[in-house]
């Protein structure tokens, strides 16, 4: 895979260097986004100052896949898109991970149709589910700290040929909506 594989598996300065990898693995996540619709304007609000995703290290958006290894998927995702959203998954370079942004990448959303895909994790393998529609940048930001925490634990998933699994981490939300200003009834009162 690269230099891991290369340097013997009991050594002292496998782990120290191991933990540097991941260090900068985690401090250098360059996203590339696949973005539609409304989840796209809260994909663009993120990497603006209020928010700052430079804090965490992915202010980069590469528009490149080989240059990418984090794949922002935000919106629904038409049948028609797919063929060019599994090449972009394809072309990336390896360690890679995918977020799943909105209820319409994750489920179809309200849009439960022959024209859109109900799910992306059903053609490419997806690390985080990002809830909402569309959700907060909050909630994006604490799906890329997600996938952080992961590379910085060591907690990436191989399975028997040295292939990587998915995280298939689901967050819940993290704010509480506000109650409403007035009772609503419905019906003669």
């Amino acid at each position: 895979m690269g230099l891991e594989a290369a340097l013997p598996v009991d050594g002292f300065l496998t782990t120290k260097l191991n933990r540097l990898i991941n260090w900068g693995r985690r401090s250098a996540l360059w996203p590339m986004p696949f973005a539609t619709a409304c989840c796209g304007i809260e994909l663009m609000a993120v990497g603006a100052s209020r928010y700052d995703l430079a804090r965490f290290g992915a202010e980069v958006f590469r528009f490149s896949p080989r240059q990418a290894d984090l794949l922002i998927v935000a919106g629904r995702v038409a049948v028609k898109m797919l063929p060019v959203l599994q090449r972009i998954y394809v072309q990336m370079t390896e360690p890679k991970w995918v977020i799943s942004m909105g209820a319409c990448a994750s489920t179809g959303g309200v849009f439960d149709t022959y024209a859109v895909v109900q799910g992306v994790d059903q053609f490419i393998p997806v690390d985080v589910y990002v809830p909402g529609c569309p959700p907060r940048p909050e909630m994006l930001i604490e799906g890329i700290m997600a996938i952080q925490r992961m590379i910085d634990n060591e907690n990436i998933p191989y399975d028997g040929d040295g292939k990587r699994l998915p995280l298939e981490i689901a967050l819940q939300p993290n704010y509480e909506p506000a109650r409403q200003p007035m009772d609503v009834s419905i019906g003669a009162t």
